[in-house]
């Protein structure tokens, strides 16, 4: 169930049966020569439809933006601050507590938006308890990386090895590639890729990381490979918000 394509009087029944709500949230960044700007986001979108439809849970619209200002020397990345989405969580969050939702279930498609949630959820809490907000001492938020499923890292090891590194990785490759088959790019890779690198501003994160890989060879993605990932996301993803539903 989609909460764009739902009606108010749907969300209010909805209401009467369950407080959890799925919220996919991504980044629109640079992914290296082959891979989509909207990367992030496309993996977190599909998979939380997935996990919605497994679950039956009611599945929010997407968060395209995220934190991601060490990619913005390179064209294309839009980035919002810290503080900037931390406000933008807090505002989705009140919104959606104010008429009874209870439990917010991020699924994470971008690892430099883990710690602005973090920060975010803490910033909710003792926001909505200010305010008066009836059950704001039932809210509760959790996040889900899909790229760090077990089963996701699992696979991505034994398909890749070492070439899987740690940005522009033919794991979330692939699954673009499974997501939108007609927007598969080729582009040339070189054999030598930049790691290990720390990650500090912009200029620096590009003279150290020139073409946007972190150690990764998404030379090595498939759309089949793409689907394996989906489908083994959706399938934890969707334990690990029935878990977190039941946590009352």
């Amino acid at each position: 169930m989609l909460l764009h394509l739902s009606t108010w009087q749907e969300v209010e029944v909805y209401l009467t049966h369950s407080g959890g709500i799925i919220i996919p949230i991504g980044s629109t960044e640079q992914h290296g020569p082959t891979g989509l700007i909207g990367t992030d986001a496309i993996c977190a979108e599909a998979i939380a439809k997935g996990v919605g439809e497994a679950t039956k849970a009611l599945v929010s619209p997407t968060i395209n933006v995220g934190m991601a200002l060490h990619h913005t020397a390179f064209p294309g990345t839009i980035s919002l601050r810290p503080t900037t989405l931390i406000q933008v969580i807090n505002d989705y969050i009140t919104s959606l507590a104010k008429v009874g939702f209870t439990h917010y279930f991020f699924i994470n498609g971008h690892g430099g938006n883990i710690a602005t949630l973090k920060a975010a959820f803490s910033e909710t809490y003792s926001h909505l308890s200010d305010i008066n907000i009836p059950k704001a001492h039932q809210v509760k938020c959790q996040i889900g990386n899909w790229f760090m499923c077990g089963s996701v890292y699992k696979l991505a090891k034994e398909l890749y090895g070492d070439q899987e590194g740690s940005h522009a990785t033919p794991s979330e490759v692939a699954l673009t590639q499974y997501v939108y088959p007609d927007s598969i790019k080729q582009g040339f890779l070189t054999p030598e890729v930049a790691k290990g690198h720390p990650i500090y501003g912009s200029e620096d994160f590009r003279q150290h990381y020139p073409d946007g890989r972190m150690g990764s060879n998404p030379a090595l993605a498939t759309p089949e490979h793409g689907q394996q990932f989906y489908e083994l996301a959706v399938k934890e993803l969707s334990q690990t918000y029935l878990d977190f539903l039941n946590n009352q």
